[in-house]
C-alpha cells in the first residue's frame, strides 16, 4: 500500500470515529420517551442521519430500525476495505464469517424454542449480498439435519456435524457457538500470519488475542458464577487454542472454586485492571467492555491501515451495541439510569 493510500486509510477511519455519538447524544436519547422519537433524534443529530433518511415516525418500531442501523454500520466499515490494503480482503471476510456465525447461532436458538419461522424476520437482509448461505433456504429449515444440509460445503457444515441433538431435541448451542468463534479466531489469525509482518502482525495479532481471552474471561466468569460447571466441562466451552493467557493460567481459572476466584487470578495477568473487584455484572462483561478500551487505543495510535480499520469496525460494533441497548430500554420504560449502567461508553 503507497504512503498515500496509507495516509487516506487512517485519516478517513479517524475522521468517521470524530462523528460518533457524543456524551450530549447519549443523555439526548436517554432522554427520548418512545422508540420513534430515539429515531427522530439519531436522525436529525447523529451521522445514522444518512441510514434512516426514508424512515418515518410510523415505521420506526425495533426491529426495522436496528436491521437499517447494522445495514449502515456494515457499509461503513466495506468502505474502509475498498482501500488496496494487503489484509483487507482477509478483514471483511472476518466480519462476515462473525456476521454469518451470529445467524447460524440465532437459527439454532430458535430450533430450540420451536420457533425456526421467526428467523426470516429479524434477518439482516443486506448480508444476503456478502455470503454463500443461503440464509432464505435456512428460514426454512425445520430440524438441525436440515440446518446442516442448508450449510453444506461451508466452513461450518463440519463444525456441526460433530454435534447432535440430545434426547429431547435440543441443541448444544453453546458448544457449536465456542467451535464456530475458535474456527473464526483460527481463520484471521491465520491469514495475518501469512499476509502480515512486522509492527502490523503483532498488533494485528495481539488485538485478536486479546479478544479471544477477553471472551474467556467472561465465559469461564458466567459459567462459575450461573452454572457452576466441573473444571473439564468449562474447558469444552472456551477457545483456548489461540488464547495470550498461557495454558496454566486458564486451567487455575477453570479449578477455581468461585467466579471471584477467576477475578482474583485474572488480575494478576496484563488483563486485570480491567476487572473491579466487587463488581460482578461489569466482570461478566469484559468481553465486550475490553474490546472497546483496546480498540480506541489503536485507532488513535496505529500508524497500520488495517489495525485502524479493524479498531474503527470494533468501536463501530461498541456504538451500535449502546444504541440497541438504548433502543430496547426505552422501548420497555426501563429507568435511564440503569440503561446507562449497562453501556460500554
Amino acid at each position: 500500500m503507497s504512503a498515500t493510500t496509507s495516509y487516506a486509510v487512517l485519516t478517513k477511519a479517524r475522521a468517521k470515529y470524530g462523528k460518533f455519538l457524543t456524551a450530549r447524544d447519549y443523555d439526548g436519547i436517554l432522554a427520548c420517551q418512545s422508540v420513534p422519537e430515539v429515531m427522530v433524534y439519531l436522525k436529525s443529530h447523529t451521522h445514522f442521519a444518512a441510514a434512516l433518511e426514508e424512515l418515518t415516525e410510523r415505521d420506526a418500531h425495533r426491529g426495522r430500525l436496528e436491521a437499517l442501523l447494522r445495514q449502515y454500520q456494515f457499509r461503513e466499515f466495506d468502505s474502509l476495505c475498498r482501500y488496496d490494503s494487503s489484509v483487507s480482503a482477509g478483514l471483511s471476510r472476518y466480519v462476515v464469517a462473525k456476521s454469518e456465525v451470529e445467524q447460524i447461532v440465532r437459527f439454532m436458538v430458535l430450533l430450540n424454542a420451536k420457533s425456526p419461522e421467526e428467523f426470516i424476520f429479524q434477518f439482516p437482509a443486506f448480508l444476503s449480498k456478502h455470503t454463500e448461505i443461503d440464509f432464505n433456504k435456512m428460514a426454512n429449515a425445520r430440524s438441525y439435519d436440515e440446518l446442516i444440509a442448508v450449510l453444506d460445503h461451508t466452513p461450518y457444515d463440519d463444525i456441526l456435524r460433530q454435534f447432535s441433538p440430545d434426547d429431547k431435541g435440543r441443541i448444544p448451542v453453546s458448544d457449536i457457538e465456542n467451535r464456530l468463534y475458535a474456527y473464526i479466531v483460527r481463520f484471521v489469525l491465520d491469514y495475518i500470519n501469512k499476509r502480515t509482518g512486522g509492527s502490523e502482525r503483532r498488533e494485528l495479532t495481539r488485538i485478536f488475542t486479546s479478544i479471544n481471552d477477553y471472551s474467556t474471561i467472561s465465559r469461564i466468569i458466567r459459567l462459575k458464577r450461573y452454572y457452576h460447571m466441573s473444571p473439564e466441562d468449562i474447558k469444552t466451552n472456551i477457545a483456548s487454542e489461540q488464547s495470550g493467557l498461557g495454558a496454566s493460567t486458564i486451567d487455575r481459572m477453570c479449578r477455581a472454586e468461585t467466579a471471584e476466584e477467576v477475578v482474583r487470578i485474572v488480575q494478576g495477568t496484563r488483563y486485570g485492571k480491567l476487572l473491579q473487584k466487587d463488581d460482578s455484572e461489569y466482570n461478566r462483561d469484559i468481553g465486550p467492555r475490553g474490546q472497546y478500551q483496546m480498540s480506541k487505543k489503536y485507532l488513535h495510535l496505529s500508524d497500520n491501515p488495517s489495525v485502524v480499520m479493524i479498531s474503527f469496525m470494533f468501536l463501530s460494533e461498541a456504538e451500535l451495541t449502546d444504541v440497541i441497548c438504548m433502543i430496547e430500554g426505552i422501548r420497555y420504560q426501563v429507568d435511564p439510569k440503569i440503561i446507562r449502567s449497562m453501556l460500554l461508553r
